[in-house]
């Protein structure tokens, strides 16, 4: 029986364009189901295909506290996640969720 060789895959090699980058974080978001460390993380691999020394200074953070705060072992503080998204150029946004106790029903 051969050997099955796997190599290391990394997201942010993946993420090229501010279109792709937007698609990545929304699936993350739906994906989150309120794991906050998970989003970090997922504005981490964004941050990291952008340059993370550049969106360091644009969000007015030293690069060593980004790289802490977008590992994924912690939950940063939401300034920090405002910071982060506005330099790498994605705004966050929400929508309704549809769930048994919001959704509206029509009468007739």
């Amino acid at each position: 029986m051969s050997k099955t060789i796997t190599t290391h895959y990394d997201v942010a090699e993946h993420l090229r364009s501010p279109e792709e980058m937007a698609a990545y974080l929304e699936a993350c978001l739906e994906e989150a189901d309120g794991d906050a460390a998970f989003i970090a993380k997922a504005l981490g691999d964004i941050a990291r295909a952008k340059g993370m020394s550049q969106i360091a200074h644009e969000a007015g953070l030293s690069r060593e506290s980004l790289y802490k705060a977008l590992s994924g072992e912690r939950t940063p503080n939401f300034d920090t996640i405002l910071k982060v998204v506005k330099a790498l150029g994605l705004k966050l946004h929400a929508t309704v969720a549809l769930t048994p106790t919001n959704q509206v029903t029509q009468r007739n």
